[in-house]
């Protein structure tokens, strides 16, 4: 994550912040908006359209800013099972923090230093990385979910450990493999 790049296309430039004037002990809030052009510029394959509405709120102070991030809109996926497209609705409240430091080191996922003087941060990458770990891990079109939750609630077992299942079994075991049987399990000490 980058979100202070000096090289930012026009896609992304939409998402930069200017930190430098900002008061401290203050909030401050800004809305963005993106579509289809700002899933494509990350060069994936998971999120093949969509678009979303983020706000931002800012906290800062003299040691760090503190951003929440609340992000909802409808993403394009295509499902696991048919690969076919479907639409998947998004809304996701995150944290990302800031600390004023001497240089550029990203210590978490979720902290990160940046340079007192840094004038902009550019938060597409942010928003991005959000919306990505917020999508469920298996892709399943609307019409498949009901299905999949009815299979999750079956539950089989059974009690009877010697069933007449089991003993017509034994009964119709082929005599040669009979023989292979009592060589593996000998009975009262033959061997």
């Amino acid at each position: 994550m980058q979100p202070f790049c000096k090289n930012v296309s026009k896609v992304t430039s939409k998402y930069d912040i200017h930190i430098q004037g900002l008061e401290n002990n203050k909030r401050y809030t800004y809305e963005f908006e993106g579509g289809n052009e700002f899933f494509e510029f990350f060069e994936q394959e998971i999120i093949t359209s969509g678009h979303f509405k983020a706000q931002v709120v800012i906290e800062k102070n003299s040691a760090l800013m503190q951003l929440f991030f609340d992000i909802e809109g409808v993403v394009g996926l295509t499902c696991d099972r048919s690969l076919e497209p479907f639409d998947e609705p998004i809304h996701v409240n995150e944290k990302y923090i800031y600390k004023f430091g001497d240089r550029f080191e990203e210590i978490t996922d979720e902290i990160e230093i940046i340079p007192q003087n840094t004038a902009t941060i550019n938060i597409a990458q942010h928003i991005y990385d959000f919306i990505g770990v917020s999508l469920p891990m298996k892709k399943l079109h609307p019409r498949f979910r009901n299905e999949e939750e009815q299979e999750d609630d079956k539950f089989i077992y059974s009690t009877d450990e010697g069933s007449e299942e089991q003993e017509k079994k034994d009964e119709a075991i082929d005599p040669r493999w009979a023989a292979l049987l009592s060589l593996k399990n000998p009975k009262d000490g033959q061997n």
